[in-house]
């Protein structure tokens, strides 16, 4: 049985650890110790990770049980159930969760991000101008892959950008494994505060903007508005943030797969895909058995966690040949990285968006960039719930 969830990148910093490989070839609905005791199970393969983000059994809620924790953190043992937060509905199970969503579906349709694509690649080009007019080297985090998805998810959302340091920092602080119950609760404080702030402010004097939509939402409470608004401001910049820098670093140290990109820049949708399947850096999930379930040929109890990998089930050769490999040629449709099933990722037509016009500016613009440290001196976000790179100092001539 696995001895909690294997964390270390041994191979790369790209591909699943080594243990977790293992465990899939064998065994893809594994069980697992958790670091508390209990005995629990951790989902790798392909099909495996689909059916069990589809599979309402698999319940998302964190207040039917005892929330058991894969890796070591800051926080000290789960005693209870962790209460339902109002508005944050990826913790919800349908109705609830269906209810939610609901309200936002409208706003991120395939239509409504296509009207916004133009703009997203004028955002993209304005800081792309930016960032020529810095004497490199230079950190791509902070001067690119952060602030492109905080500036779209700003005039989204309709957060003021020059706040932007209050939720950078504490959505960073908030995403870190090793925090204490203190400072998350401090952090969460902190960011519903000033949501709450702006909402009770947009329900007063609603602008253009998403969160003044729903805020006109009679509907939604306070409570839900301001867990809602938190969602979307994580999710919203912290995955595509991540993928910018972490694909740059990626491309960077697979030189073959750059020169394809910039000799044939069409290549860039399949790209976006084929990065977001190799990378999948919002990769660990987790559900709760609210039945005893019978799956692959286990017998999963009621009460148990079960851990799903989207990354070793985008690393499954079973699905995708020669798995390992990053291949901007690759056809990587179907990849698991925004999920599957009902909570599949509501943004991931505006992340796709980002990307395309991120990784398509930045190889046009900057044919010669490259890493300004050695890649083994790149600190990469091990002991974050969203995975990537904490800076990438780059230069070019």
């Amino acid at each position: 049985m696995l001895q909690g969830l294997p964390m270390e990148r041994d191979v790369s910093p790209f591909v699943p650890p080594s243990l977790i490989t293992s465990v899939r070839s064998t065994r893809p609905v594994s069980p697992m110790l958790f670091p508390d005791g209990h005995e629990g199970w951790l989902v790798t393969g392909y099909e495996a990770v689909r059916q069990v983000l589809a599979d309402v059994r698999f319940s998302s809620r964190q207040d039917l049980g005892i929330v058991h924790v894969p890796f070591p953190t800051g926080m000290p043992e789960m005693t209870e159930p962790v209460p339902q937060e109002p508005g944050v509905f990826i913790s919800m199970d349908p109705p609830d969760h269906t209810r939610l969503r609901r309200k936002l579906t409208g706003a991120f349709t395939v239509k409504r991000m296509k009207a916004l694509e133009e703009h997203v690649v004028e955002l993209t080009e304005r800081r792309l101008d930016e960032l020529a007019k810095l004497t490199p080297p230079v950190d791509l985090v902070r001067e690119f892959a952060l602030p492109v998805p905080s500036l779209v998810i700003c005039e989204l959302l309709g957060v003021p950008y020059a706040d932007r340091d209050v939720f950078e920092t504490n959505a960073s602080r908030f995403m870190e494994r090793d925090i204490t119950l203190e400072d998350k609760i401090a952090v969460y404080v902190a960011l519903s505060t000033y949501l709450a702030e702006l909402i009770t402010g947009k329900r007063a004097e609603p602008g253009d903007d998403l969160l003044s939509d729903l805020a006109r939402d009679e509907d939604l409470s306070l409570e839900e508005l301001t867990g809602m608004a938190f969602l979307l401001l994580l999710a919203g910049h912290e995955t595509t943030a991540n993928m910018l820098a972490l694909g740059t670093f990626a491309l960077l140290e697979h030189p073959d797969q750059m020169a394809a990109l910039r000799s044939a820049p069409e290549l860039i949708p399949d790209a976006v895909e084929e990065l977001l399947r190799y990378l999948a850096v919002a990769d660990v999930f987790f559900r709760y058995a609210s039945e005893d379930i019978e799956f692959h040929g286990e017998t999963i109890r009621e009460g148990s966690m079960v851990v799903v990998s989207l990354l070793a089930g985008n690393h499954d050769p079973e699905r995708y040949e020669d798995a390992g490999t990053l291949d901007v040629h690759r056809n990587a449709r179907g990849h698991l990285a925004f999920g599957h099933g009902v909570h599949q990722c509501l943004g991931q037509q505006l992340a796709r968006i980002e990307m395309r016009a991120g990784f398509e500016g930045l190889l046009r613009r900057f044919p010669a960039l490259r890493l300004a440290v050695p890649a083994d001196e790149v600190k990469l976000k091990t002991n974050m719930n969203i995975y990537g790179v904490h800076a990438l100092p780059v230069t070019w001539e």
